[in-house]
């Protein structure tokens, strides 16, 4: 059996193996984490080969050009390395768009649930998300382990392959375990990483001008700097006017929820870098912030309606700013259930429940209170989520608000 898909998934291998013991796929094929499981399972062996080529160009030639080098490579079934996640990087130009923070989907165990993150990525990608965002935030980098948190970027790079542009959360506790992570995301692929001020000790202003400069001078990846003040020291614009030095650094994710801030950020950092990138983290100015220079945004509610949040940048770009508006005062309510009305980011867990993917239970303990109030809201979302003109799951005894569909059903 000869698969062509650029990335093959072990439901794809399922539905078009049977019985067959051995599977033919060109030399650049990304074989997904449930894929290799499934080619373990069945004892089915994989030879990479590449297509053969069109009769015109074989009448050209008598030799044999169907396997490069005129033979055919085995695969062992093996985890992703740097030399199979993906070679072809995008410039930073390209981090242009709406980049998604997703979720991580744990199972019962609390282990990663890699069969669910796997169709939940792909469904991004496919949906149209510019770029992929883990560990950040939503990510909930902060509640994983060392080797989860890895595991995680890992399994988006493979399941991407190269498709978008991965921003990866390196927010560690100290400049050298900040460095480590950087190297091992360098070496699977990742394109940039992203940074927030240290946790947890509040240092003073020239520490913290020291510790990015230190990991600028010594990343192997581009920068993005983080700047959350809700959760850790603010990156004054004093201080990342002082970090444009740094050539690594290329910009700077704001989630301040503040756009008078996001304004001078654009309009005093590009007099000395026209190309600094500023990327959004709040959704409720998205539309705003790019219609006044946002290079787009790190959304998590692009998480759960990847089209609407998509079409916001886009009326912003092309300057449409009639549906551009009504599109962003329709998902403020949206935005409202899932980042006010539960623990971060279970709001956010619960819209994609609602889409169709089996969340797996949170990482922090709730009580059966706030258990029982996670079912209210999931059923508001869904109402929510109908109305806007998705098919989802839950919605119920919804109340009749008479808009228009954003979306098809």
């Amino acid at each position: 059996m000869r698969i062509d898909e650029r990335v093959i998934t072990g439901q794809m291998l399922a539905e078009r193996l049977g019985d067959d013991k051995q599977l033919e796929v060109t030399p650049e094929a990304k074989l997904t984490p449930t894929a290799l499981d499934y080619i373990r399972a069945h004892g089915v062996e994989v030879r990479r080969v590449r297509a053969a080529p069109a009769p015109a160009a074989a009448a050209a030639s008598t030799a044999p050009s169907a396997v490069a080098g005129g033979s055919a490579s085995v695969v062992r079934p093996a985890a992703p390395t740097a030399a199979t996640a993906g070679t072809a990087r995008p410039s930073r130009r390209q981090f242009r768009g709406i980049f998604c923070p997703n979720i991580v989907i744990f199972d019962e165990r609390q282990r990663l649930n890699y069969d669910e993150m796997e169709r939940y990525i792909d469904w991004l990608v496919q949906a149209g998300i510019h770029g992929l965002y883990p560990n950040g935030s939503t990510g909930e980098f902060v509640r994983l382990s060392w080797d989860e948190r890895q595991e995680v970027v890992k399994l988006i790079c493979t399941v991407n392959a190269g498709r978008v542009p991965v921003l990866a959360g390196a927010s560690e506790g100290n400049v050298r375990d900040v460095l480590r992570m950087a190297e091992y995301y360098a070496s699977i692929g990742v394109d940039a990483i992203s940074l927030v001020a240290p946790y947890y000790y509040k240092i003073s202003t020239q520490s913290l001008r020291e510790y990015f400069a230190e990991i600028a001078q010594n990343s192997p990846l581009d920068i993005l700097l983080y700047n959350i003040p809700q959760f850790t020291q603010e990156l004054t614009l004093d201080l990342m006017e002082e970090l444009l030095q740094y050539e690594r650094i290329f910009g700077t994710k704001d989630s301040a929820r503040d756009l008078p801030r996001l304004l001078n950020t654009m309009n005093r950092l590009r007099r000395q870098r026209p190309d600094y990138v500023v990327l959004v983290g709040c959704e409720e100015i998205l539309f705003p912030s790019v219609l006044m220079g946002a290079d787009g945004g790190t959304i998590a509610t692009s998480g759960i309606i990847p089209e609407v949040i998509v079409e916001i940048y886009q009326c912003a770009i092309a300057g449409n700013v009639e549906r551009g508006r009504q599109l962003q005062y329709r998902i403020l309510d949206l935005i409202g259930l899932m980042l006010l009305g539960a623990n971060f980011p279970e709001g956010f867990k619960t819209g994609v429940g609602v889409r169709g993917f089996a969340v797996g239970p949170p990482r922090q303990p709730m009580s059966e209170q706030e258990r029982l109030h996670l079912m209210q809201l999931e059923r508001e979302i869904a109402c929510i989520l109908s109305d806007m003109g998705y098919t989802v799951c839950g919605a119920r005894a919804c109340p009749v608000t008479n808009q228009r569909p954003v979306v098809g059903r």
